[in-house]
């Protein structure tokens, strides 16, 4: 028998009453990103920053950058723990923008989920607000869109974009690259958030419990996999202004298709950027997804940072100062390879990578062995 009762919103599955509870949690989060650029309060159509320092610029460029944080949620669902997410994706778009030099100046986000929970939502986004402090990078609008129907109710996906600005004399990248560069690694803090379809089929395989204690990492396996993207772009930021453009040449942020492919994008065709593996010790996450998927080295190379996450490209005679003031900001660098120019023959056996992502580049060749930590 057909039912004849008459439908609204709340019948077929929205509950608008729910995502205003989450917006009431999560908004004192949200405010304390807001600095003296904001116009405007939480809740508004649109949001808005004050564009007037760009007029101090001569030629100012915007940057902009979209992203998710993969199938690193599932994780989460799993774990039922949503407040460490966020910074995943402030990571993602936001650190990818401070590659070109630029400084950001707003981020909005946006949640699909299949029903509001308030509280969850609240998580998730009180997550973003706090790794968006940390950048110093206002949140000025978001979505939650519930999608009955469509997603099941525990099933969520986020997003965000971030746009930042970087005046036309000061962009980085390949174009200031030049042959004797150094590449200087930044550590990453785990797996980030990339390459997570390959480290759900490990964790399958493997059939340990996300609860269960590992040795090697110190604390639960769930832990490990969950463990947030670290954040660059201030450093990176007071890099540039502190040995400015003629020492920091081009930064790389190492994110899906793994380190030679991004360091790649930002080499000008004509040179090869030789890389030292036996530079770093592999963190042991890395090593349990090898053994556990029986991953050959190659294919990690290919999907996963192993323990390097940002890479700035700068001139010799800065790199001593560049690792000296990225290790007093908390995070580990270390001289990872020089840049050569085309006449380079490289050690015997070298791994070479060529361009990624459409991008017509230089080329970065992987020598020697990892050690593990």
């Amino acid at each position: 028998m057909t039912d004849t009762k008459p439908l609204d919103y709340a019948t077929a599955g929205v509950d608008t009453a729910a995502g205003d509870r989450a917006v009431d949690l999560m908004k004192a989060a949200v405010a304390c990103t807001h600095d003296a650029t904001v116009v405007g309060a939480t809740g508004g159509f649109a949001g808005m920053v004050d564009a007037s320092a760009l007029l101090g610029m001569k030629r100012p460029l915007l940057a902009t950058s979209t992203d998710g944080v993969g199938t690193k949620i599932a994780l989460a669902r799993a774990l039922d723990i949503h407040d460490t997410i966020g910074q995943d994706l402030v990571g993602m778009v936001v650190d990818d923008i401070v590659v070109v030099g630029a400084r950001p100046v707003l981020m909005t986000d946006y949640i699909a989920c299949g029903k509001v929970v308030p509280e969850r939502i609240a998580d998730i986004v009180r997550g973003i607000a706090q790794a968006c402090q940390q950048v110093a990078c206002p949140l000025v609008g978001g979505e939650t869109a519930e999608h009955p129907g469509l997603m099941a109710d525990d099933d969520y996906d986020i997003a965000g974009a971030a746009t930042g600005v970087v005046d036309a004399d000061q962009v980085l990248g390949p174009q200031r690259v030049r042959p004797g560069d150094v590449l200087v690694a930044m550590a990453s803090s785990g797996l980030h958030s990339n390459g997570y379809s390959l480290v759900r089929a490990v964790v399958d395989r493997v059939g340990l419990p996300l609860e269960a204690q590992v040795a090697d990492f110190g604390r639960t396996l769930g832990e490990e996999l969950l463990e947030p993207t670290r954040l660059y772009t201030t450093v990176c930021l007071d890099l540039v202004q502190t040995y400015g453009v003629e020492a920091i040449h081009a930064l790389s942020h190492v994110t899906g298709g793994g380190l030679a492919a991004n360091v790649s994008r930002v080499l000008p065709t004509g040179v090869t950027a030789s890389v030292d593996r036996s530079s770093w010790s592999v963190p042991p996450v890395f090593d349990w997804v090898r053994r556990g998927g029986d991953v050959t080295w190659d294919a990690l190379e290919d999907s996963l940072n192993l323990g390097v996450g940002m890479v700035a490209v700068v001139s010799a005679d800065a790199a001593d100062q560049v690792i000296r003031t990225t290790r007093e900001a908390g995070i580990e660098a270390w001289v990872l390879g020089v840049v050569h120019d085309e006449a380079w023959v490289g050690a015997s056996g070298a791994r070479v990578v060529r361009g990624a992502k459409g991008v017509t580049a230089g080329a970065v060749a992987m020598s020697g062995q990892y050690r593990l930590s």
